[in-house]
This record gives C-alpha cells, structure tokens and sequence, in this order.
C-alpha cells in the first residue's frame, strides 16, 4: 500500500472534517450536513418490489456501511443513486438537488462516483488509461475543441514547456520554440486539461499503491490491483461521495486490512464513503454508521454496536424469525 505521505498529494475536499478530527475518534461530523437523502425510495420490476419504502440520510465525511443477506437490494440502491434505474416512487436528493431522473453522466458530474461489484475497467487500455478516463470527466473541452485545440489560454509559468539542459542541441531549441510560442500565443486548454489530467492520475495511482505499475495493461494486473485501480479512476472524477460495492470480494485478509486502510485515507481526506460490504469485520471496523436492508426493506439502522445486537440483523443473516433471535 502507499506510504503515509502518499494521501498528501490527494486533495481534501473542502469543507469535510479535518483529518485530525476524524483520527481523535469523532465519528460522524459535527454540523451532520446532510450530503445524500433517500427519500421513501420504492422501486418495482413487474410484480417484484426491490426496494420497498426505504429511506436514510448520508451526511458529509463519514462511511456509512449499506450491508444485508444476498439479494437485500444494496447494488439496486446504489443503481437507483448513480441513474442506472430510476425509482418507482420517491426520490433520492444529493446536495439538496434531486438526482432521480438524471442520467448516469450527470450524477457523476454533480459528484457522486462508484465502483462495481463486477469490476468493470477497460483490459487493453494502461492502468494510467484507465485513471484518466476518469479525469477527463471534469475536463470542459468539447470534441472540435479537442481536434483543433481551440480555446487557447495563458499559460502558468510552470505549465510552459521546459528546456532539458541535458538534451540535444536540436531539442533545446525546439523546447525554446516551444516555450516562446506559449508565451505569445498561448496553450490550448485541452492540451493543459491532459497534462493536469496525467498529474492528478499519477498521484492517485501513487495514493492507492501502483505507482509502479501505470504502463501495465489493466488485464495484467492482479485481482487486487484492478480493485485499486477501479478506485483510483473513480476518485479521479473528483466526487463527494464515493460508492464502494463490494470491494473487498475475493480478498485474502491481508488485501482485506490494506483496504480498510485505504478507504480510512480516503475519507481522511475529506471524502464521504458509502461502502456495500459482507465481510462484517471489516464494515464494523470501519464504518461510523450502517444501514441493514433485507428483501428491499430497511430493518435497522445506526452504529456498528447498535447493529451488531439488533435482534432483527441477528434473524436476517442466520435465517430465523426476529422472535426467535
């Protein structure tokens, strides 16, 4: 996993608890900004009701944890949240803006990001590639604006060209040139858009543990690494929330504990993390608060504790009635 000093080069998100205050224990934030509302949330498929009715609050930088047995309705809510269905009936609101009826694009640009059960990253593209797909979500160039860097603006002395003392003598003078050019006429913004895209993708891949591995093929890399890298890409899209599902499927428990790391940085860092999980340890060690769904219904809700000896989590995940728990 990356080094301590890796989550430096991320940056907070402005607004979230401080990292210090998150590591003393505080576990859900102060002013308790509410960031994401389900609101009554029903949704059908003919005859068969996935959700049913269920509503709950998220609020600005804590993990909350969305757990429940096997077909419960977790990814169909988290699908309902990112525009992949909308509901039948009620809605979801993030920010105070409704979100039901948006597409998936638009939701990610107001700022919620996710990562899927089944990973879902392109094989033959680099893990860079990968990461800046996801940056390119905030670039603001227009296809034409691309193809014909149009758009041109006034460079920062740091984004000119620079001449490489060690180079060639023709090469000098063609980063000269260069250098010149974007004095006086300026640089296109798609071009600045790439290189601020490549630094941003570089530093998360650094962050999540595969610096080393940016020019490698997302086929090639290992189970674990392409959880990371799916991550990462979502990260890049600069969201406020960050939807894990299932992350950890498959792990062995070390990969496990580098991951219960890694989402800790994260949110340190400022973001707010709704994480679908059934390995129990790791979302009561991790979480601030959970949510139980099971059969599209909401049956519990509150802290890891409070969870852990509710009668009817105990009946949903060993299979007998809540009165015989």
């Amino acid at each position: 996993m990356p080094a301590e000093n890796a989550s430096q080069n991320v940056p907070q998100q402005p607004g979230a608890p401080a990292a210090e205050e998150i590591r003393t224990g505080a576990q859900i934030p102060r002013q308790r900004e509410v960031l994401l509302e389900v609101d009554h949330v029903t949704l059908r498929f003919g005859g068969v009701v996935a959700l049913d009715d269920v509503s709950f609050n998220l609020y600005t930088g804590e993990i909350l944890g969305l757990i429940g047995p096997n077909g419960a309705g977790k990814t169909t809510c988290f699908n309902v949240m990112t525009g992949v269905y909308r509901p039948t009936s009620g809605e979801v609101r993030f920010a105070g803006q409704r979100v039901s009826g948006r597409k998936p694009h638009q939701i990610n640009r107001m700022g919620i990001a996710r990562t899927f059960q089944n990973i879902r990253l392109f094989p033959e593209m680099t893990a860079l590639e990968n990461v800046l797909v996801g940056a390119d979500a905030r670039h603001k160039t227009s296809v034409v604006g691309a193809l014909f860097r149009l758009y041109r603006v006034r460079p920062k002395p740091e984004e000119l060209a620079v001449v490489d003392p060690k180079a060639p003598a023709v090469v000098q003078a063609w980063q000269r040139v260069r250098r010149t050019c974007g004095k006086i006429f300026g640089i296109s913004r798609h071009t600045l858009e790439e290189r601020a895209g490549e630094r941003k993708a570089l530093e998360l891949l650094k962050f999540v543990g595969l610096a080393g591995r940016a020019n490698e093929l997302a086929r090639n890399l290992s189970y674990g690494e392409q959880r990371r890298l799916e991550i990462a890409r979502a990260l890049a899209t600069e969201p406020k929330l960050l939807c894990l599902d299932e992350p950890a499927a498959g792990f062995n428990p070390a990969e496990k504990e580098e991951l219960l790391q890694l989402i800790r940085k994260i949110r340190d860092l400022g973001y707010t993390v709704l994480l679908i999980e059934h390995d129990m340890r790791l979302v009561m060690n991790v979480t601030d608060r959970i949510v139980v769904l099971e059969f599209g219904k909401k049956i519990a809700e509150g802290t890891p504790a409070e969870v852990r000896e509710n009668p009817k989590v105990i009946a949903a995940y060993l299979g007998v009635s809540a009165d015989a728990a």
